[in-house]
């Protein structure tokens, strides 16, 4: 029986992938902001933690929760995420879409990384966005203080975590956790947020065009259940990705993990 912890598993991809690993008998965790929907996922045969995961405190308060429930866990699948088409700061003063798509995977990933430790055969997979050639990171604005867009926020948070696989694999060298970055494809009803009329409308098209979420879970299912030998891999798709490209640098892991811990050191 596998210990699966989900944040965001209360509704679209992680919903769906959280139910397949109930059917199976194993204990999930997920992990969202509504009662509402937490309530529904406990009545069908999981458990609920209620936290808002842009907050620094709120992750480190779900890190020590989680402690208390699972001696270990078998695999950590980060996808929670929130589109904003207007600029919003957390209470700590981070912008939002920067907290919850990349902190907030940060601080889960190396904070349960004692408890993944203590599987078989441990997996975090974060859904992002790997290797997109579009997009980039604002090194002197991460935050998009100036210019503020959405789906470049969206597109930065992707390359974000990217780097964080890399240098995370790398700070985790010794352990037997693997990390895979994971593009299942354009999923319908995966892109949750507020959003003006104009993006609203966009997304309302990429919902129409997308896969069904049956089919944008298969390829995490696969990873879950038997995890790549490297200790950092990427798919896009379902195609495996080399790792060689600037999307994975480690010159830039190293800057951006620097600047990760200044920033929540400064936060709290």
């Amino acid at each position: 029986m596998k210990n699966i912890v989900i944040p965001g598993g209360t509704a679209g991809l992680g919903k769906a992938l959280a139910r397949t690993y109930i059917e199976r008998g194993d204990n999930v965790l997920a992990i969202g902001h509504d009662p509402a929907n937490g309530e529904r996922f406990v009545k069908d045969g999981g458990e609920f933690l209620l936290a808002d995961l842009s907050l620094i405190g709120e992750n480190k308060r779900v890190i020590r929760e989680i402690a208390t429930r699972f001696s270990f866990i078998d695999a950590l699948v980060l996808c929670t995420r929130f589109f904003r088409s207007h600029r919003r700061e957390t209470s700590d003063g981070f912008e939002h879409q920067f907290a919850l798509y990349y902190l907030s995977r940060y601080l889960l990933g190396h904070g349960l990384a004692g408890l993944l430790d203590k599987a078989p055969g441990p997996v975090i997979v974060n859904v992002a966005g790997p290797g997109v050639p579009v997009g980039r990171i604002h090194w002197d604005d991460l935050e998009l203080k100036r210019g503020y867009d959405g789906f470049e926020a969206l597109l930065q948070g992707g390359k974000l975590n990217d780097l964080l696989g890399v240098s995370y694999a790398d700070a985790h060298s010794g352990s037997r956790i693997r990390y895979a970055l994971v593009f299942p494809g354009n999923v319908a009803g995966n892109l949750a947020g507020e959003f003006d009329p104009k993006t609203a409308a966009q997304v309302e098209r990429m919902k129409a065009g997308g896969l069904p979420v049956a089919v944008g879970i298969a390829p995490i299912v696969d990873i879950i259940d038997g995890p790549p030998d490297e200790p950092l891999s990427a798919f896009f798709e379902g195609r495996r990705l080399s790792l060689t490209g600037p999307s994975f640098d480690r010159g830039d892991a190293t800057r951006l993990e620097s600047i990760t811990k200044r920033l929540l050191g400064e936060g709290g």
